[in-house]
């Protein structure tokens, strides 16, 4: 089996930081690209940011230049720096990833989210 677990959500006033963390664990032959999304209430799944095992990423334009994304391709993890936070990046984000498993079966995985609040 293959899993992602994410870390360090919490509270934060506006204009604060907030260092996400997600590890991939398990069954791993490879893990291609990261990627972090989120979701607020009531509103779609957005795609926030991603990371090719090149180092490579891509950001969406409404955290472009605040957030930003990193990995350790070794140790199969990835970190979100969220800085100048605003009460619009309020969601659960999730870390997400395609990963080939040691059967040589590549799939796509999601973790169980952190909840990343700020107050205004």
């Amino acid at each position: 089996q293959v899993r992602l677990e994410e870390s360090g959500g919490g509270l934060v006033q506006a204009g604060g930081s907030l260092k996400l963390s997600c590890a991939a664990s398990g069954n791993i032959h490879r893990v291609n690209t990261m990627r972090w999304y989120r979701q607020a209430p009531e509103k779609e799944r957005e795609l926030v940011a991603s990371i090719f095992r090149s180092g490579n990423t891509n950001y969406a334009d409404a955290i472009q230049g605040r957030f930003t994304i990193s990995r350790d391709v070794d140790k199969n993890t990835i970190e979100l720096q969220m800085n100048d936070l605003k009460p619009e990046d309020t969601a659960r984000y999730y870390c997400n990833a395609d990963i080939r498993d040691r059967n040589l079966r590549l799939d796509t995985y999601w973790g169980q989210g952190t909840q990343v609040t700020v107050s205004s």
